[in-house]
């Protein structure tokens, strides 16, 4: 699986794996804390959500021209890394949150989730574009040693699964993550006698803000949960002081998750430091070939970057759509997870950690049937792996939409509104995600590290890092738009419409997709 890969392939994925830690925190845990924290509805914590995990995206093409520009690769990933960590300890800090501070403290909030988009911006992208580059040496080094032929092909061939590699390694920060913040969240509860409840903290908001608004059915789903809650912690003579000391303790338990998140910038930062010397600089190497190109060489060079900037943005455009389905996984999914499938036992948040669980153990099996496939003459192209994975992400859809259709789902807010014991009667069981998350992840191993290798493979060289940029930024603006998950979960009649929409965008973006394929292998030969 190892073999024949640049040496620095390994290292610069465990440098990564703090940030996907720290990334996967936050897709576990945001959506759900901002409601748990602020008492927002899922539509508002939804934007909020979108706009942070667009910029996170949009600004690796900040952080690209700034490496680009001053072709310092290193110190600009570096620089990511403690902008990151300082973000990170501003989320940290447990300010209890209340009705005089509510909107600074939003302000506090959003100004470190900025912190931390921007840190990932300049991390993010030139540290996939070093690993673009050493594919370029080592194809360039063979070149040079007069390799050709199959023998040739072959080594080119490495990159997928190379950057395959890159993505299994990145995924075991996102594997531990989510188990963090509700393990944390549960001590800190625990320590103060009581014990977790994903509906309680939305009904304790209800009651605080406005307890005359609240129905029969859900003041006594209030009572019910915090009898059920307490461990001795809250007096239940007085509800206001009890909703009130369990949204702090609560809430509390996820700063805490933060501190975490912290020690792993840390750590991926002294893992970059330590293996820095070995990493390649992309900008610098390109700027000493270009000078021995002939005008007649520039030229052709102009018109073949041209074209290949063309399919770049082709393909961009077709992953929006993937970006906008796939990243439902913090958004309509987690409220899935909460309010329509059975978690007394396992937290909502937990079950982020089945995507990059799968990550990890299908990405081999892919990988050997790649080679296989290789071996046997029949590789399958960079852009008919993003067809089948747009289709694979379409089934997921399909998948919920039926067992939404069996199980007579209504929408978030109707389903809410019913009293507990009906809404455990119709609780889904834990298999559901399980299925989910496999088929989405499938699609991911077909779409997201192949699509780090295809722009790797059709950037000019002089713009890694900005093309690179431009990858994430298309992730950006798909996640600029799923902030219509939740909308849609709330709002539609009937829950598996939403799951509709979602494999109805899947099978246009498949079906575009399918349309370039053969022009797209042209361009990338």
């Amino acid at each position: 699986m190892f073999k024949n890969h640049p040496k620095g392939l390994i290292p610069a994925a465990l440098s990564n794996m703090g940030e996907r830690f720290g990334y996967y925190i936050m897709n576990a845990v945001l959506l759900l804390f901002l409601c748990s924290k602020f008492g927002l509805d899922e539509g508002l914590a939804g934007i909020i959500y979108a706009v942070f995990y667009a910029g996170i995206y949009v600004l690796s093409l900040v952080g690209g021209l700034i490496a680009d520009r001053t072709q310092n690769y290193k110190s600009t990933i570096q620089w990511g890394l403690l902008v990151m960590a300082i973000g990170y300890v501003l989320l940290s800090i447990p300010i209890v949150h209340s009705a005089g501070n509510h909107m600074w403290l939003l302000a506090f909030t959003c100004v470190a989730l900025f912190l931390i988009a921007f840190g990932n911006g300049l991390f993010k992208g030139n540290l996939q574009a070093i690993v673009g580059q050493m594919y370029d040496n080592m194809e360039a080094d063979a070149i040079a040693a007069g390799v050709k032929g199959d023998e040739l092909k072959e080594i080119k061939e490495r990159r997928d699964s190379g950057f395959q590699i890159f993505y299994v390694f990145i995924n075991i920060g996102g594997l531990i993550a989510p188990f963090v913040a509700p393990l944390l969240r549960q001590w800190w509860l625990g320590v103060k006698g009581m014990v977790y409840d994903a509906g309680l903290p939305a009904l304790c908001h209800q009651y605080l803000a406005d307890a005359s608004s609240m129905t029969q059915e859900q003041m006594a789903n209030l009572t019910s949960l915090m009898e059920k809650v307490n461990q001795g912690g809250l007096d239940l003579s007085n509800m206001q002081a009890a909703c009130n000391s369990y949204l702090e303790v609560f809430n509390t338990g996820v700063h805490y998750s933060f501190i975490a998140s912290v020690v792993a910038m840390f750590i991926s930062l002294f893992i970059f430091i330590a293996f820095k010397k070995i990493f390649p600089t992309p900008a610098k190497k390109e700027a000493t070939a270009v000078a021995d190109y002939t005008p007649e060489e520039k030229a052709s060079m102009a018109k073949e970057i041209k074209q290949r900037m063309y399919a770049l943005f082709a393909v961009l455009g077709v992953c929006v759509f993937f970006w906008l389905s796939f990243h439902q996984n913090g958004q309509s999914l987690s409220v899935f997870a909460r309010d329509y499938v059975i978690t007394d036992t396992i937290a909502p948040e937990i079950w982020q950690a089945v995507n990059p669980f799968f990550v990890i153990v299908l990405t081999p099996i892919i990988m050997a049937i790649f080679a296989a496939l290789t071996r046997a003459g029949r590789a399958i192209s960079t852009p008919r792996k993003i067809v089948i994975g747009m289709f694979i992400t379409g089934l997921a859809y399909l998948f919920l939409m039926l067992v939404s259709m069996g199980y007579n789902y209504p929408n978030g807010e109707d389903f809410r509104a019913m009293d507990i014991a009906q809404q455990t009667a119709m609780k889904s069981q834990w298999w559901v995600l399980i299925a989910t998350y496999f088929f989405l992840t499938v699609a991911e191993l077909f779409i997201s590290p192949l699509g780090l290798s295809f722009v790797s493979k059709i950037a000019p060289k002089h713009l890694q890092g900005i093309c690179q940029g431009l990858w994430l930024g298309a992730t950006a603006l798909g996640n600029l738009f799923i902030w219509i998950g939740p909308v849609m979960l709330n709002k539609l009649p009937k829950l598996w419409m939403c799951w509709a929409v979602f494999f109805a965008i899947c099978l246009v973006a498949m079906f575009v997709m399918w349309g370039m394929v053969k022009w797209l292998e042209r361009v990338t030969k």
